[in-house]
């Protein structure tokens, strides 16, 4: 098995701090849209980034970043898989994360 061109780690249980902040859900999204995390892409480590951001400006312009179009169309499936189970853990909808990528 080769290594993905673009690695982004699973998001852990998202850390609601409950009460009346907000909602779950919504909170939820809002964690995952400035979530920050070590991304590896074409062997060049990002460290503490934003994902969501970083993603869409290797989608927009992936040759930039030395992956093919089909790697970061790949690591966008990964995001919305993973973190889209992170959301819905919380009752909200992956729906949410598609539209913002």
């Amino acid at each position: 098995m080769t290594t993905p061109a673009i690695v982004v780690p699973s998001p852990a249980r998202i850390p609601y701090p409950g009460g009346c902040v907000t909602e779950p859900a919504f909170y939820a999204l809002d964690y995952l849209l400035k979530w920050r995390a070590d991304v590896t892409i074409a062997g060049t480590l990002h460290t503490d980034t934003e994902v969501l951001p970083l993603l869409k400006a290797v989608l927009a312009d992936p040759a930039h970043y030395g992956v093919s179009a089909d790697d970061a169309q790949a690591a966008r499936t990964q995001f919305l898989q993973q973190a889209g189970q992170a959301l819905e853990q919380e009752g909200g909808q992956r729906a949410w994360l598609e539209r913002e990528i």
